[in-house]
């Protein structure tokens, strides 16, 4: 019984939030604008394109480290930059919270891009807008779709452990924890079925899918077989060693990742959880046979999740260096 109340609870709380993230959204959404920096930065946009191209160039997987980074960063209070700050005396960041620590990365390529961009427009563009612009990037320069990032976000002051714990969808996660998740922040089933797609591209630490390759029954024996020579069973054994999460194409943004689970190839959990039987499967069986329907719903969640609970007007401040609060004078 305390089991069951706990999880009502715990449904309550999510929708609660869900209800309060909606009202917020349709003000943020008055407030931010594609062309909110058009102005105070003119140069924004290609700065940024520039230094994420180079970086992708540099290592392929990095587009979906940058993409992650935004998701991330929106699931915990919404997309206001908390993820990037550093661990500091009497301040606990989120870095170092599962499911962030030696998981989420990418933090220099921000850092790079915040640089530049304070040379040409000093204290304008905040870091929360910049994950943001770097996310749609990441997706375009890699074969995705492209779409109008709505800016004018500020950034956080502080950090939530908690949340980060209780709030990013785990790769062990069933559908129905999924859907809270998502519903938590105010996205619909439709939405979760196109974030997770951004799972074509980027690896997954052995540990993550493990019992996945070892104890499921609707996992491709093949793959399973295939992913077994880098993951052994035993815990604690080649646990960070690494695999696509997409064997097809895993550095093209494409529709392959819907494709794979049609074929029970998804390689997480959480991943194969969209075509089990559930009422997301017909979704995931549109999106594996027509690429252009994924990728109109995958930009406008995106779009929706970026609204999600941002600061915006006086909140916050526009942080100097991602990875610090400024100091009050």
């Amino acid at each position: 019984m305390r089991s069951m109340a706990s999880s009502y609870a715990s449904t309550a709380i999510f929708l609660t939030l869900a209800l309060l993230i909606v009202h917020m959204e349709a003000k943020a959404i008055d407030e931010m604008s594609p062309s909110f920096y058009a102005t105070s930065c003119p140069k924004l946009f290609p700065t940024v394109k520039s230094i994420v191209e180079s970086a992708i160039k540099k290592e392929a997987r990095m587009g979906a480290s940058l993409l992650r980074l935004f998701y991330h960063d929106c699931f915990v209070n919404g997309c206001d930059a908390s993820l990037l700050l550093d661990d500091a005396p009497n301040f606990i960041g989120e870095k170092n919270i599962p499911p962030n620590k030696n998981s989420a990365r990418g933090y220099e390529v921000i850092d790079e891009i915040k640089s530049a961009v304070e040379k040409m427009c000093p204290g304008i563009v905040s870091c929360a807008d910049i994950i943001a612009i770097v996310a749609r990037d990441s997706v375009s320069i890699l074969g995705g779709p492209s779409w109008g990032v709505q800016l004018g976000r500020r950034d956080a002051r502080a950090t939530n452990a908690i949340v980060t714990n209780v709030s990013i969808p785990l790769p062990k996660a069933n559908l129905k924890e999924l859907v809270l998740r998502f519903r938590g922040i105010a996205l619909k089933r439709r939405d979760l079925v196109a974030l997770l797609g951004a799972h074509t591209l980027g690896e997954a630490q052995c540990h993550s899918f493990r019992e996945r390759i070892y104890n499921e029954s609707n996992m491709n024996k093949e793959l399973a077989q295939k992913r077994r020579v880098k993951c052994p069973r035993s815990k604690g054994s080649g646990d960070a060693n690494l695999a696509p999460l997409d064997a097809q194409t895993p550095i093209v943004f494409d529709n392959s990742y819907y494709k794979n689970l049609v074929q029970n190839k998804g390689l997480l959990h959480s991943d194969q959880q969209l075509f089990s039987g559930g009422k997301t499967d017909p979704i995931v069986r549109t999106y594996s046979e027509d690429q252009e329907a994924f990728f109109n719903d995958f930009a406008s969640a995106m779009i929706k999740m970026g609204s999600v609970n941002p600061l915006i007007g006086p909140a916050g401040e526009i942080r100097l260096n991602c990875r610090r609060i400024n100091p009050i004078i």
